[in-house]
Order: C-alpha cells, then structure tokens, then sequence
C-alpha cells in the first residue's frame, strides 16, 4: 500500500492558476466534426457546447510529462502518489455563451484535497473550481472532481448484466478509437488510457482504451439542450459511475420531468457509464 502524506497534498488547497485561449473557427469546426455536427463556423456565432473542455489544455515539452502521459504532478495540482488518474464527475453553471472568436480567461483553484477509501482500496479525490470569462463577463463555473487511485488496487470493470434505464430520447454513438484519439488531439489530452493499448491494458490493468470522461459529459449536455428545446441549462451536474470502453456502440438518453432534464451513458452491454442532470 502506497504511503499517503495527506496534509502535504492538502497544502496545494487554495493554489491558483490563471490561463487564457481564444475560440477559434478551427477549434470549434473541429469539436463539431468531433461530434459529427455539419454547420459553419463563423464569428461571432454560439460556439460548440462543451467547448471549454478544449481550452487551455496544459503544454508542456516532453521532458515534463509523467509516465501516464499527463504534465508531471506537483505544479498546479497536488504530487499525488498513486497513479490511476479518472474524472469521477463536476458541476457547470453556466452565465453565458462562449462564442466563436470569444478571448476566454480562465482561473482555476485547489478547492479540496481528500484521501478515501473505497470497494477498490484507497483513494484521493482533488476538487478544482475553474471560472471562465469573456470581454462581456462571466461566462462559467465549474467544479472538476479528480479521482486517483493505486495500482494495485482492482481497477471497477463493469459486469454484463444490462441496465434497464430507458430514456424518452435515445441517441447512438460508435466508440470507437479514432473517436477518443480525435478528441484526445483537440483537447491536447496526452493521457495514454484514451489511445494507447498495451499502456492501459498492461500497465493500468483495463480491459481496453477508456473513453474521455469529458466527451461524454459533452455527449449528455449537447443531448440535454436538444432534449429542452435547443436552450442551454442554467447548471449541469455529473458523475460516473463506471469506466466507459472503446469498442461497438453505446447508447446516450434523456428524459425530463418538470424542469430537470436526466441523462445518462449505457455502454455497450447497457450498463450505465455516467449519469447527469440539466436543470
């Protein structure tokens, strides 16, 4: 069991980074394609929903990249030890609309540092607030929650035994892994459980390339805006539930009752991968 020094890692509580980027014809023509959408990228016009997640990614030469292809730790986010990196899920509050063009500002905060334990052993989870802005304000709040495990913990590999959830809305998406390598280059995302095989099957232990949990959490919030009409929600809550693999097809859904729309990710065996809710 790896040695936890947890109030050195709670130390980084409170840290800030401050970044910019600038939304892009290129940029959002290429989440578009991404997600399969046909439209023009032009000035001026709502940018791709979700696109945030493609802003500012970290850059950092090679020398500076760990073993699991993420910048080495202990910069901005805590030197945490253990080395199975997810998203376990976050929070969006959304003041505005990002636009095509729009110079986006971003300052992101250590909120909270926290060690657990769980089914599959030991576990650090890092809160991080990100508050977007624009020349015209605000534009969004978000919280990310980070989840860490050991290696030699058992990695949560979803039994066959479909769920029976069945939205009111059902769309279809392949996953396949020039999908999750696209999203992987537009987003600057070096992680290798998304691209490379022999890394996540022989080194993390998994069955197979991990899909973003970002791009899904993109996949359910572009569901819920069409499932409301076309309008964006005021907040957006997230969380997975399982680990979501490349390979066949998954399923995305949606219902609403009264002002709260559901949705949620089944993979390819109908078990539910992430849920959400738009409100």
């Amino acid at each position: 069991m790896t040695e936890v020094d947890i109030d050195y890692l709670r130390s980084w509580i409170g840290r800030e980074r401050s970044v910019s980027d600038i939304i892009t014809p290129r940029l959002a023509a290429s989440l578009d394609a991404v997600l399969d959408i046909d439209r023009a990228a032009s000035p001026g016009a709502p940018a791709p929903i979700g696109i945030h997640w493609c802003l500012a990614p970290d850059i950092v030469p090679m020398r500076s990249i760990g073993a699991d292809g993420h910048p080495a730790r202990g910069n901005f986010l805590p030197p945490v030890p253990f080395p199975r990196r997810m998203w376990a899920g976050g929070e969006l509050t959304f003041l505005d609309d990002f636009r095509i063009g729009d110079d986006v500002s971003r300052v992101s905060t250590v909120e909270n540092v926290q060690l657990k334990t769980g089914r599959s052993g030991n576990l650090i989870f890092v809160t991080v607030r990100h508050r977007y802005a624009t020349s015209r304000g605000p534009a969004l709040d978000e919280r990310q929650d980070i989840v860490y495990r050991e290696l030699e913990s058992t990695p949560r590999v979803p039994e066959h035994t479909p769920a029976l959830k069945v939205g009111d809305q059902t769309r279809h998406v392949e996953a396949s892994p020039v999908l999750l390598f696209r999203y992987s280059a537009i987003t600057f995302n070096g992680h290798r459980i998304h691209y490379d095989e022999p890394y996540v099957t022989g080194e993390e232990g998994y069955p197979g390339l991990i899909f973003h949990g970002p791009l899904q959490a993109t996949l359910l919030l572009g569901l819920a805006s069409e499932h409301r009409n076309g309008g964006s929600p005021q907040t957006f809550a997230f969380r997975a539930t399982r680990p979501l693999f490349s390979g066949g097809r998954i399923s995305l859904h949606a219902i609403s009752k009264e002002a709260q729309t559901s949705t949620w990710i089944a993979d390819q065996h109908g078990i539910v991968t992430m849920e959400a809710v738009a409100s």
